[in-house]
């Protein structure tokens, strides 16, 4: 093996200032683009803090010559930045700048991280086909190193599954990202949905949740702790179709399906999965419910459908993923620097990296940090080596040694 790690990002973002999504937006929703977007750059402004106004000067200080926020939509910086952590390749979700951080736009209309089934379903489509032609297009720069994700609203299935197969037809090999939260639609263990899997499965894209949601902004009010209970519970709302795809028999009905939860964590699946392992092995608190409860419709354990089926991107994963990556599944796990948000790894991820993986054996750092990585997403190691070659980190950078 190469003295070198292949790095794959699985969780990046790119995204593009506020007016540059405009020409991709279809002409008829011109001018709800424009009034969305100063009502958006309204409540920005309302928002701002004492303490966000101090962040941002602070960040963009940290950043700034990184070439700042421009990586997010321009490939040249972008590469440079890849090439500044040593990454190789990554996949890449929208919303560049989710947290207000330097002038780059949130996908337009409802359509992004921020997405749920409650939202408009005209709108949404129209904001996903916005980013979508954009991201194809960004992707074909450097685009051995690049799978764009797709956004995949599923308020009408024949509408998604023509996204689906648009974007394996135009290059999106990073997959679809579907709303994390499905709202007023039905539960992702529904049938409905099977055509959508379908597609997604005879095309190869893996699907996607992604953190962000959480609960209606109601459920929450006005009371002290907002922020904290939030980021306490946001895994929840990403988890949550986890368990909803393996117990509702997607994947006994799809075995070609990849899922993936991406900027998540993993610390919460090993207990999660050995849950639902007890119950269809029938464990004394199910006993009342029998055991078709807990197994119609699975011909396998629940841990059998997530190896085989599910992996987390688990991006900036803390000591805990390090600790139980045996328990999560080494082959299910995956590393991702979160570029460009500031909650992630760049611009020190080579320092990040010796921290967190220096005591870790070689072969399972190879794994979680890229070699699971070009299988999901299917990247061609052979035009990869050329840019391992030159910036990967070596073994000596990870662990001070050669191995």
């Amino acid at each position: 093996m190469s003295e070198k790690y292949v790095l794959i990002s699985t969780d990046s973002h790119a995204g593009l200032p506020a007016e540059g999504y405009r020409e991709y937006v279809d002409a008829k929703y011109h001018r709800m683009f424009d009034e969305a977007q100063a009502e958006a750059e309204a409540l920005r402004e309302l928002a701002e803090t004492d303490d966000h106004q101090r962040f941002l000067r602070e960040w963009n200080s940290e950043i700034g010559e990184h070439g700042g926020m421009r990586g997010a939509w321009d490939p040249a910086v972008r590469d440079k930045e890849m090439d500044h952590d040593g990454v190789a390749a990554e996949v890449i979700f929208p919303d560049a700048d989710s947290a207000g951080v330097g002038g780059v736009a949130k996908t337009p209309f409802t359509a992004g991280l921020g997405s749920t089934g409650s939202d408009d379903a005209e709108m949404t489509l129209a904001g996903a086909w916005a980013h979508n032609r954009w991201i194809a297009e960004f992707c074909q720069s450097s685009p051995e190193r690049r799978a764009g994700v797709a956004i995949v609203p599923l308020h009408d299935i024949a509408a998604a599954v023509r996204m689906v197969e648009w974007s394996a037809d135009n290059g999106l090999r990073g997959g679809i990202m579907i709303p994390t939260k499905w709202g007023a639609l039905p539960s992702y263990n529904d049938p409905v949905y099977d055509p959508v899997w379908a597609a997604a499965a005879e095309t190869g894209l893996p699907v996607h949740t992604h953190s962000g949601v959480g609960p209606d902004p109601d459920d929450y009010g006005v009371t002290p702790g907002l922020i904290a209970i939030y980021t306490t519970e946001a895994y929840w709302w990403a988890a949550r179709p986890l368990w909803a795809l393996i117990l509702g028999g997607v994947f006994e009905r799809h075995p070609a399906l990849k899922y993936v939860i991406a900027e998540n964590g993993a610390w919460w699946t090993p207990d999660i999965i050995s849950r639902m392992d007890s119950k269809w092995e029938g464990d004394h608190a199910t006993r009342k419910f029998g055991p078709a409860a807990f197994r119609s419709g699975l011909a396998m354990k629940p841990s059998e459908y997530f190896d085989r089926n599910c992996w987390l991107a688990a991006s900036v994963m803390g000591d805990v993923e390090i600790e139980r990556r045996a328990q999560i599944g080494v082959g299910n796990l995956m590393w991702g620097s979160d570029y460009p948000h500031p909650e992630g790894t760049w611009p020190h991820t080579r320092p990040w990296l010796a921290e967190r993986f220096g005591k870790v054996p070689v072969a399972d750092t190879r794994r979680i940090l890229g070699l699971t990585a070009a299988e999901v997403y299917g990247f061609d190691l052979a035009p990869l080596e050329p840019h391992v070659q030159r910036v990967g980190p070596t073994l000596a950078d990870i662990h001070g040694t050669a191995g």
